[in-house]
């Protein structure tokens, strides 16, 4: 590991007083991703066209400082104004196989908190083609009264796609046109899901019983291509009909098979049968062969509705549905009725006496109750009255009803329930009547339960107990506010012993419980009730939880922790601790906002804690006291930034502001690291020396780092230093950007023969994009009098660039093809010019009747203007069959981008490609102009000049200055 260790002259450190640097953040959505346009609409949003399928890559490019963070939302669509509740806190936007219910608004916003937050939108319109649904419908009726019958048929042809699609009909291979056929009619019906088209064939015709093709298309969108389905009309064209085997409603024992046909007895074509469920899939156990539905060994998450569908397109699918009821039986429960006219709630001899038999079974209706005494079968009497389907009573209760009770009344009854012919077991109860066995229930709470504490996260019991009473019915907890649910997430929870348990309290708990007795399995008189509070005590609610405080040594702090609120309210101790050591100060007021000021020395700068308890806990304020300073923050919108050197080197010129450098000790210098991204290893180590210059707040600094080499990238690691100590390091990482045709190998030319296409990248704000194509890749139905054949080289592999004309492109629409931006700034050229020279060179193919026009401009960024375009090279109309080539120099005066414009000409034979492109540090060398008769050569800034009239123009110059 090398460290370097340098003294820093004055001209390489500045600091620009007065200059606040501080600016709102501002944002721009770029693409990267697959598109098939991209465009503004008529007030000024931004499209993104792109295939279901694709990759959605969307770069929101923000400016700003300090660095704005990015987050991206969506609407849900573009009639909804609702963000979705995920965002992407991102630069870039990545969806994988964009699906069309991805598409909508995208918004970027980045924010920085320097004013009003800045926010992009784009629309994203996701392309697609389903293929097509084709059925026929039939109609017959009388016309004029019962001399004939007109048999008229309508083929309905559905589509879903964006764009709207085109419809294309065709008997056989013969296109059908309704101008030139009486016998038909073409339509779009309304009030129809999705897009239709209906051919009708009127009054039926021996020629019209023939194969009928529905074509869609997009038009080639998206290179999505066109669909079609076809349907037979024949004389035996029907519809569907379905039989099933079984009733609308199968009942089933648990673990039996279920096995229902659906027959097919009408329909041609031959209808295809399918089977569903609702609501939900069909269960895993579910095997279907062709018209046969087997459940094997149904349980009752099996239950439900069944839907046999059978379909061949034409008319309306023919639907049977099956109620499949699993047999169930659980919970059976007693009640004890005393003679409700009389207001009893005791058993009194002469009185009448109900006992009734509840069981929660499916179906309710098929459950069977029989009553015993004393292990008798009991039969209607004039004393004893059985009531199968209780009135008074829930559904499904059975009753038996004891008139005038007698001593021989008093015995055991059993209620039995249970499914005739079932193997679900029978559930029975015993009641057993006498004149001590029932009496009313007493409820209770104990002592000193009518309260309940607990600590938040503890555990809680509230107790109601049934003194007296027989039978002891079970107790039914529930919250006395109507809208507040149990702990549980249920209205109403059943305890047997009146003890309802309560686990990992918290203050949502907090509130009034009632307590009830139930209406079952006990008399059924009057509830009894009672309440019991519950009281969370939890720890003091404190701010702030933490917080970040600077100031300058020998000044005073004062840090305060506020006690929002607590339960128990009454705080009992208030202790403040440095690093972890006890403060000692005198008796705090327990009644007072806690409070701690001291003055502050380098010695006591550290982590700070103010711990407040009362009876329930403690809570804990955090405090970091420094007098370091706050983090620099880089500016990253420097203007041409990096400056090239000798020896393949170059310099970066590194600008940063200080953060709030009057909130801590006085930044007297900077410690700056320097080392290479890939491994790590160190290249400086040095110190900048601010020489009592304190930096403002929004002053912009700047250092130069000299002596990198291209093309790597450095991560930068800054920290202020004050007389104290030195603050914490910040990174970022720096890179130089060079014409990648410096570097490559391959005789520095970008054949697009790499998917990445060197760097090059769409505009965003043309009207389409340029193609990257080779002789395999050709549309075999492309335009065959434009376009070029091979790349310039003549192989079938090879790639290039080109424009496509054909529709939906129309007169004067812009593609523009970016390259990489090169960061170069104004040096001095070894011939003392204060630019640097480059050599762009390029093939163009330009062959067609309607060849529009093919610009290049340069792409310039500027300070305070996002760039400036400027013309270098143009080409219109038709120029041969061959590729040609262009080059010129250019002299940027700062960071540039090559621009490659197609422009579309009058109609589709008009397709313009480009290949081997070069973009090399220095002139055009003189032996390509001399070999190069009758190409193009143009200096930056000028017009494009055959060869023969530039050496025309020099001659005559020469002429001139010798017959001076």
């Amino acid at each position: 590991m090398e460290l370097l260790w340098i003294l820093l002259f004055s001209s390489t450190y500045r600091l620009v007083r007065g200059q606040g640097v501080y600016a709102q953040a501002n944002a721009q959505i770029v693409h990267s991703g697959a598109a098939c346009n991209v465009k503004d609409d008529n007030i000024s949003e931004r499209i993104y066209t792109i295939k279901e399928g694709d990759t959605l890559m969307l770069q929101c490019i923000v400016k700003g400082h300090p660095r704005p963070q990015v987050r991206w939302t969506k609407t849900a669509g573009s009639a909804s104004d609702k963000f979705q509740e995920t965002s992407i806190y991102n630069e870039t936007l990545r969806i994988d196989s964009i699906q069309r219910v991805q598409g909508g608004r995208y918004y970027c916003k980045a924010d920085n908190g320097v004013g009003v937050a800045a926010i992009k939108s784009i629309r994203v319109d996701v392309q697609y083609l389903d293929i097509p649904v084709l059925t026929v419908h039939q109609t017959i009726s009388d016309v004029r009264g019962s001399y004939y019958q007109e048999k008229t048929v309508f083929l309905r042809c559905t589509v879903n796609s964006n764009p709207p699609a085109r419809f294309i009909w065709k008997r056989a291979n013969t296109l059908i046109e309704q101008s030139k056929d009486n016998g038909v009619d073409i339509y779009e019906p309304l009030y129809t899901q999705g897009e239709t088209k209906v051919l009708k064939l009127k009054n039926l015709r021996t020629k019209d019983f023939a194969d009928y093709t529905c074509q869609v298309s997009v038009r080639n969108v998206c290179n999505i291509e066109d669909k079609s389905v076809t349907f037979r009309l024949t004389n035996n064209t029907s519809p569907p009909m379905i039989r099933l085997s079984v009733n609308d409603t199968v009942v089933a024992d648990p673990g039996q098979d279920v096995v229902i046909n659906c027959e097919v007895t009408a329909g041609f074509p031959t209808p295809t049968v399918i089977w569903s469920r609702y609501p939900g899939p069909l269960p895993l156990n579910a095997k279907v062969r062709g018209s046969q539905l087997t459940l094997r060994g149904v349980t009752p998450t099996d239950a439900g509705f069944y839907n046999c569908t059978a379909v061949n397109n034409v008319g309306n699918p023919a639907r049977k549905n099956i109620n499949i009821v699993v047999r169930t039986m659980s919970n059976l429960t007693f009640q004890i009725t005393p003679d409700s006219n009389k207001d009893s709630e005791t058993i009194q001899m002469g009185r009448d006496l109900k006992l009734s038999c509840h069981v929660d079974a499916n179906p309710q209706d098929k459950v069977n109750y029989t009553w015993y005494k004393n292990g008798a079968l009991v039969f209607n009497t004039d004393s004893l009255i059985l009531l199968r389907s209780d009135p008074d009573m829930a559904p499904g209760t059975s009753s038996l009803e004891i008139v005038d009770m007698k001593f021989r009344d008093l015995a055991t009854y059993s209620c039995v329930a249970n499914f005739p012919g079932s193997s679900v077991p029978e559930l029975r109860v015993d009641v057993n009547i006498s004149q001590n066995s029932v009496s009313p229930p007493i409820l209770m709470v104990p002592p000193g339960g009518q309260v309940v504490s607990a600590r938040e996260g503890g555990t809680a019991e509230l107790v109601c107990l049934v003194m007296d009473g027989k039978p002891r019915p079970p107790i039914l907890w529930s919250r006395t506010e109507k809208d507040l649910l149990m702990p549980s997430g249920k209205a109403v929870v059943e305890t047997p012993d009146g003890r309802l348990q309560l686990r990992n309290v918290s203050r949502d708990m907090m509130g009034a419980y009632r307590c009830q007795t139930a209406p079952y399995n006990g008399l059924n008189i009057k509830r009894r009730e009672s309440q019991v509070q519950l009281n969370v005590q939890y720890s003091p609610i404190v701010d702030p939880v933490y917080q970040d405080t600077r100031a300058r040594n020998d000044q005073m702090v004062t840090l305060r922790c506020l006690v929002l609120r607590s339960n128990p309210p009454l705080i009992t101790d208030i202790r403040w601790y440095r690093n972890g050591d006890f403060v000692r100060m005198p008796m705090p007021d327990l009644r007072a906002t806690p409070e701690l000021k001291f003055k502050l020395k380098p010695t006591n700068n550290g982590s700070y804690e103010c711990r407040v308890s009362n009876s329930a806990g403690t809570s804990t304020c955090r405090f970091n006291v420094s007098a370091h300073p706050y983090n620099p923050e880089f500016y990253y919108d420097t203007p041409n930034p990096v400056r090239i050197l000798k020896g393949n080197n170059y310099s970066y010129n590194l600008q940063w502001t200080q953060k709030d450098p009057e909130a801590a000790d006085q930044v007297i210098g900077y410690s700056i690291n320097v080392r290479k991204v890939k491994n790590k290893q160190n290249l400086m180590w040095k110190q900048i020396d601010l020489k009592g210059k304190e930096p403002e707040k929004g002053a912009l600094m700047s250092y130069t780092i000299p002596d990198l080499r291209i093309p790597l990238s450095y991560e930068v690691r800054l920290a202020p230093i004050t007389n104290y100590s030195p603050g914490e390091f910040v990174s970022r990482t720096i890179q130089y950007s060079e014409p990648y045709t410096y570097y490559r190998p391959s005789g520095h030319v970008c054949g697009f023969e790499d998917q990445r296409i060197c760097g090059f990248s769409q505009d965003r704000s043309d009207a389409f994009d340029w193609t990257r194509q080779n002789h395999l890749t050709q549309n075999p139905r492309r335009s065959a009098n434009t376009g070029p054949e091979t790349d310039r080289s003549g192989t079938k592999e090879g790639y290039y660039m080109y424009i496509e004309a054909s529709r939906p492109r129309v007169q004067g629409d812009k593609a523009r093809l970016l390259s990489p931006l090169f960061n170069v700034t104004t040096v001095r050229s070894p011939k003392g010019s204060n630019r640097v020279p480059y050599c762009v060179s390029f093939y163009y193919h330009m062959k067609g009747k309607h060849i529009g026009t093919l610009n290049v401009l340069s792409r310039i960024r500027s300070i305070g203007i996002a760039f400036v375009d400027s013309m270098l090279w143009t080409k219109s109309g038709h120029q041969g069959p061959n590729w040609k080539k262009a080059y010129f120099d250019i002299s940027p005066s700062g960071p540039f981008q090559i621009v490659f414009e197609g422009i579309r000409g009058s109609n589709f034979e008009g397709d313009i490609a480009i290949d081997d492109v070069s973009i090399t540090l220095g002139k055009c060398k003189q032996e390509n102009i001399v070999a190069s008769a009758g190409k193009e050569v143009l200096l930056a800034g000028s017009q494009a000049l055959p060869l023969a009239r530039w050496l025309t123009i020099v001659v005559s110059c020469v002429v001139a200055l010798l017959c001076r």
